[in-house]
């Protein structure tokens, strides 16, 4: 249903344009899930099993005249395709006994950012067995640990498998995107926010509400924001003081310090749900559970804006559709991981092979937390978004890819807001995006020319776009 603007000469108000909007944030909720000691391997033999049987049905297409065996099976010099789960041994990756170590030693501990070595190597694993993967094809700093993957190549004589070729899941098939909205319609994308942070500042964020709710800017630029019909904050969104977390009991001053930055988020949340529909999801930073998936934060911490209707508290990763557009999205944990232990020349090209790899958070879990699910794997991609972005990058960064049959993705990195003062803007008619920069000075809407920011107080008697209703 959409709902055209429309400018009511009496009062004076400026009608906001509205989506059909569908969550599909529920394969991504524990729900009912129950922890009873078990471990990790089901979430890989749950992995193993969908991708094996995805990657089976692409073998004809590909290599139709080679056979396909385990890692058993092997035969030294015959030609064959293996299908199983990549392990990388790295030089370099941390260990908790090794931290021990050295916490216990006078040798200082070096924090890295990235732990590749040139003498990482791979591994490929079923249930078979496991060989060591060799040859100039599969680059080990490409690959992690948890992707699987169809390895056409040989035994050789020294018990090594040497791949020739490779075959990866490739863009899963997706759903027909409309042809033609007829409109433009906005998505405002926003992370990092960080609030509570001392060297945050609060004027940035309140600039952006003003903005996008209409508080700022002429009637023409109130015309263009009244066209914003959803707002995502793509996690991080609260910065606690560590000082605080130290696991001892806290007193009421104390207490107080820690509630303080979630009380002055709900505040500017209240301000946005009052006029567009507002998804707020979980980040490293925020005050939910540590392992992904990560569950909606509760209601209870945002009274005010949770007041509203037009407020979702949501699960990182987040999936949701607005009029028949996919979108999907993370608070950035997922490519952060990838940065520590492989390379690409950016964020975008991480977030690219995820999609390749039809798996969201492929290190998950050996160096990223999640639950320990037994009989799925939520992080497997099984329709491929229109949109997928990630939130708490180090600057904005975009890319429209293509599938073989046809696929079309935007991809979209969203830069810390408190570092940058930069959100995203996605036209959803025709996918193609830009910044909103509340640093300086601020890029239209319409034609990404640079205005000055007038003062609030200037634009108090301005028109404001309503949206969202309180609930009964």
């Amino acid at each position: 249903m959409v709902v055209a603007m429309e400018v009511d000469s009496e009062s004076n108000l400026l009608q906001r344009k509205q989506s059909l909007y569908h969550s599909l944030d529920e394969s991504f909720e524990i729900g009912k899930e129950v922890y009873r000691g078990q471990q990790y391997s089901q979430i890989y033999y749950a992995r193993l099993h969908l991708m094996r049987t995805l990657l089976y049905s692409l073998l004809p297409n590909w290599k139709p005249h080679l056979p396909v065996c385990t890692v058993l099976g092997l035969e030294e010099g015959k030609e064959c395709i293996i299908v199983g789960t990549l392990y990388k041994h790295m030089k370099l990756k941390p260990s908790v006994l090794d931290e021990y170590s050295k916490e216990r030693s006078a040798a200082p501990l070096v924090q890295r950012h990235n732990f590749t070595h040139p003498d990482d190597n791979l591994v490929l694993e079923d249930e078979s067995g496991r060989v060591k993967l060799s040859g100039s094809v599969l680059l080990p700093s490409t690959y992690v640990t948890g992707m699987i993957a169809a390895l056409h190549g040989k035994e050789t004589s020294a018990g090594d498998f040497l791949v020739e070729d490779v075959l990866e899941a490739g863009l899963p098939q997706q759903i027909e995107r409309p042809i033609d909205l007829g409109e433009d319609k906005y998505v405002v994308f926003v992370s990092g926010l960080s609030v509570g942070r001392s060297s945050s500042n609060p004027l940035q964020f309140q600039l952006f509400v003003d903005h996008i709710t209409g508080h700022l800017g002429d009637v023409k630029e109130q015309n263009i924001a009244a066209q914003i019909v959803q707002v995502v904050i793509a996690g991080n969104s609260v910065e606690v003081p560590h000082g605080l977390l130290n696991g001892q009991n806290l007193g009421s001053k104390d207490q107080s310090r820690l509630f303080e930055p979630i009380k002055e988020l709900d505040i500017l949340l209240t301000q946005i749900a009052a006029s567009i529909p507002l998804d707020i999801v979980p980040g490293s930073s925020d005050p939910a559970n540590f392992a992904l998936p990560q569950q909606p934060l509760h209601r209870c911490l945002f009274p005010g804006s949770s007041a509203y209707n037009t407020f979702r508290s949501c699960t990182n990763p987040h999936c949701f559709e607005l009029d028949n557009i996919r979108f999907l999205g993370t608070s950035g944990q997922n490519i952060d991981d990838l940065g520590k232990y492989s390379e690409a020349n950016s964020s975008i090209e991480f977030m690219e092979r995820t999609l390749r790899w039809r798996h969201l958070a492929p290190t998950a879990p050996n160096t990223l937390g999640c639950y320990p699910f037994t009989d799925k794997d939520p992080f497997y991609v099984e329709t491929c978004p229109h949109v997928y972005f990630v939130g708490n990058q180090d600057k904005f960064e975009t890319r429209l890819i293509k599938g073989s049959e046809g696929q079309m993705v935007r991809l979209i990195c969203i830069p810390r807001f408190a570092d940058t003062g930069v959100a995203v803007v996605l036209n959803i008619r025709n996918l193609e995006c830009h910044t909103l920069s509340f640093a300086t000075q601020i890029h239209s809407l319409e034609e990404g020319d640079l205005c000055k920011l007038a003062p609030r107080e200037m634009l108090a008697a301005r028109p404001v776009m309503t949206c969202g209703k309180e609930e009964e």
